[in-house]
């Protein structure tokens, strides 16, 4: 439904720092549904474990949330620009169940639970080959830098 360059035109993130590859599936105001490709050229391997390599736990949250910000930007209809940021207002109930490592295909879920006054709430989750890697509820607000 989306591809990298697609997500690019939405998301304000970067090389080394995008984790979103592809949107699946997306219903504006509703949820979305992305991949991440976990490869061993991404640069946290080399230090986080040299002999063990695993995605930290914290990106893995940052990947759940870029895949929730590209929902609330799209949801509401405002594209990214060099002005445009999308913050962490909270995690709640992050859990952790598996890990990732280089050569998985991380399935990122995020649905709308709530929008008020430009504050989102979305229920997170993580899935490897069907099984439940990471969940979470995140909240972000959209803003515009001056």
């Amino acid at each position: 439904m989306m591809d990298i360059t697609e997500i690019m035109k939405h998301l304000p993130h970067r090389y080394p720092f995008l984790l979103v590859d592809r949107v699946l599936e997306m219903v504006p105001n509703k949820h979305i549904v992305a991949i991440k490709n976990v490869t061993m050229n991404e640069p946290q391997f080399p230090g986080h474990f040299p002999h063990h390599p695993i995605m930290p736990g914290v990106l893995i949250i940052e990947a759940l949330a870029q895949a929730a910000g590209l929902l609330a930007f799209i949801s509401a209809d405002r594209p990214a620009t060099d002005n445009s940021v999308i913050y962490f207002v909270g995690i709640d109930g992050a859990r952790f169940k598996r890990p990732v490592v280089p050569g998985d295909q991380m399935r990122m879920e995020a649905t709308i639970t709530r929008s008020l006054r430009g504050i989102w709430k979305f229920a997170v989750k993580a899935t490897v080959d069907g099984e439940l890697a990471c969940e979470a509820e995140l909240m972000c607000t959209l803003k515009e830098l001056d």
